[in-house]
């Protein structure tokens, strides 16, 4: 089952992976999650072979996979879905010209613009009677782009932005979000960053188009606040946050303890 096809059955659950570590991303693949959010934007990796591995060990799995690229470029868009991704993330999207050129980038011919190669890994590499037409219908309907709403010219753009067509969900950041009005930063958002979410649930539900976006910490009660809220596409945090969290507890709960008796 497709992302788009768990997302019209109710709300789908995914991790952030910023380490880029092939047997880190198979855990993640592994755990029964929908999604894995992978990572160009703040990360030290590049579009090379090593990011193509990284997109190659989530499908060894069942889960979809969502990249967050670094910036609008087509090309870049281009290779992320032909090795493979189902989505493409465009962080920092400020106005609907922007959305269309994502658009443009990551859809066939007649919804977009995107150039055509069977030898690729979204192609099946042109084996098992492939066919143009099929290929492209199957792209266009299953490929996800999702423009990231972290600015506040989004919110200005907003009616417009939506409007593009191909936009499937919206990204949500709060934390750059804040940055871009220089508010106080944090998951738990303040109020003008609660009023431009308000406003993004409120007209991307009007279209039917997902809302994407973290919820830290991703607790039983704050995952079902998020959801009644409007939240329909929910990052779990990232995996260097979980190994962190970790780390942190054991040198409390048992590290600390055990050097302080032995003091």
């Amino acid at each position: 089952m497709t992302l788009k096809e768990k997302m019209k059955k109710g709300p789908v659950f995914g991790m952030a992976c910023f380490t880029g570590t092939t047997c880190v991303i198979e855990n993640i693949a592994m755990s029964g999650l929908d999604f894995i959010y992978l990572d160009l934007e703040h990360t030290n990796y590049m579009l090379d072979e090593h990011f193509e591995k990284q997109i190659m060990a989530a499908r060894l799995h069942d889960i979809s996979i969502l990249v967050r690229m670094a910036d609008d470029d087509e090309v870049a868009i281009r290779k992320v879905l032909e090795w493979g991704a189902d989505g493409v993330v465009i962080p920092h999207c400020k106005t609907a010209e922007m959305a269309r050129r994502c658009v443009e980038a990551a859809k066939f011919s007649p919804m977009g613009r995107r150039g055509g190669e069977s030898n690729v890994r979204a192609a099946g590499f042109g084996y098992h009677d492939f066919d143009w037409n099929t290929y492209m219908e199957q792209q266009n309907r299953d490929t996800l782009v999702i423009p990231m709403d972290e600015d506040y010219e989004f919110t200005d753009n907003i009616d417009e932005i939506l409007a593009v067509p191909g936009v499937d969900a919206v990204n949500f950041g709060p934390i750059d979000y804040a940055v871009s009005k220089n508010l106080k930063v944090g998951y738990s958002m303040g109020e003008e960053v609660k009023e431009a979410y308000r406003i993004l649930v409120e007209k991307a539900k009007a279209k039917g188009i997902g809302v994407l976006g973290p919820v830290v910490p991703p607790t039983k009660e704050n995952l079902e606040a998020a959801i009644k809220d409007g939240y329909t596409m929910i990052i779990l945090g990232n995996d260097m946050w979980h190994f962190q969290k970790a780390l942190k507890e054991l040198v409390k709960d048992s590290v600390e303890p055990v050097r302080e008796k032995c003091l």
